[in-house]
């Protein structure tokens, strides 16, 4: 009788887990088109890939790009993007393993400054240390900064620029360097290379700026202003100085990008690359989509066509001014703080001119109003 009673339960146990297994199946079925697969991967991203290895490093060059029309007359730097644009893993020269924590404890870190430099900008480099770059706590979270570089020189330039390099990084722990040509064209894969990084490395930061090292930041500001958005990097965030336009197909331009790198005669809307803010989601999509879109050599751009892909947009921010500043009166001071306290990032300033700026728009003395 016993025997025979376990036997009914055990049978009717099974059938139940047959019943929910089934159950859980076709509800998975039926809301799998509802699931941001977007949000999902944010979500999962969190279970870190395997690190890089020394055959992951090894790539072939792609021979059947010098059969493109054209080939001969572009630069040697648009032709190496050509033979090795489909390259993505390269040597770390100079790490920051523990800039962030931890990719758990980078969660601590509330602004991340990401900041494109190249190995001659020591002097950049310095004043932003001591002005907008300052690592420190302000308003309650943590603002850090990062330097994003490559090689540059020939042999024994090379090797003097990646000794101060080194030395900076043993004094100051914010120099990430890869080993690719630091050059404008590079400047695309510099990024991806930085995205899959900080998928690794700072995965739980909350928002990041990007932006050159000849800018001026008001990183106040910056940390202001995404307080008081109902966003704490969970959410879409992309904003910046809005533009537009299309591709320049003369091949002796700085900006040239050839029609086998990108047919369309017109760009998405995309931020200047001078500066612009994103929430961590935001860096993660765009890390996500680049893995399946092919560089071009132009950064900023090519991050407004990581967002079209995946159906997000930038914004604007009208205080953020990357085509520089300029004021239309030679009887005003035009680096008067006052005109600069309540700005996010102004483009193209001397190195003098932003540690003098910094100095005085923290003058608890400073007056502005309308008779300054």
């Amino acid at each position: 009788m016993f025997r025979y009673s376990r036997w009914i339960i055990i049978r009717a146990g099974a059938l139940l887990l047959g019943i929910l297994l089934v159950a859980a199946y076709l509800y998975k079925d039926f809301i799998g088109d509802k699931i941001d697969p977007l949000q999902e991967y944010v979500e999962k991203v969190s279970i870190q890939p395997k690190p890089f290895t020394k055959e992951s490093f090894e790539c072939q060059q792609n021979l059947s790009v010098s059969k493109i029309t054209g080939f001969d007359s572009f630069s040697p730097e648009i032709k190496n993007m050509l033979y090795y644009g489909h390259c993505r893993n390269f040597p770390v020269l100079l790490d920051l393993p523990d800039k962030c924590g931890g990719a758990e404890e980078s969660a601590d870190i509330f602004l991340l400054l990401v900041i494109k430099t190249s190995p001659p900008n020591y002097d950049r480099r310095e004043v932003l240390r001591k002005t907008w770059a300052e690592e420190r706590l302000y308003n309650g979270v943590w603002i850090r900064r990062i330097f994003i570089v490559g090689t540059a020189g020939d042999s024994f330039e090379e090797e003097r620029w990646n000794a101060l390099l080194k030395a900076e990084h043993e004094t100051y722990n914010d120099i990430l360097q890869w080993d690719i040509k630091d050059s404008f064209v590079n400047l695309t894969l510099k990024q991806t290379l930085f995205l899959k990084w900080m998928e690794r490395k700072c995965l739980h930061v909350h928002f990041l700026l990007n932006g050159d090292d000849d800018v001026f930041a008001n990183t106040d500001n910056m940390v202001d202003y995404l307080q008081s958005l109902d966003n704490d990097g969970s959410k879409h965030l992309f904003t910046g100085f809005l533009m537009g336009g299309g591709p320049i197909r003369d091949s002796r331009s700085k900006y040239f990008v050839p029609v086998e790198m990108y047919p369309s005669n017109s760009y998405p809307l995309y931020c200047s690359g001078g500066g612009y803010l994103l929430s961590v989601y935001t860096a993660l999509v765009i890390h996500k989509m680049s893995q399946t879109i092919d560089l071009i050599p132009i950064d900023d751009v090519y991050m407004g066509m990581c967002l079209t892909k995946a159906n997000l947009k930038p914004t604007r921010h009208m205080g953020v001014m990357t085509l520089g500043w300029k004021i239309p009166s030679s009887n005003l001071d035009q680096y008067d703080p006052c005109f600069f306290r309540n700005v996010l990032l102004v483009h193209r300033f001397f190195s003098a001119n932003m540690y003098v700026l910094w100095k005085r728009i923290h003058d608890p003395n400073l007056k502005c109003g309308i008779s300054k």
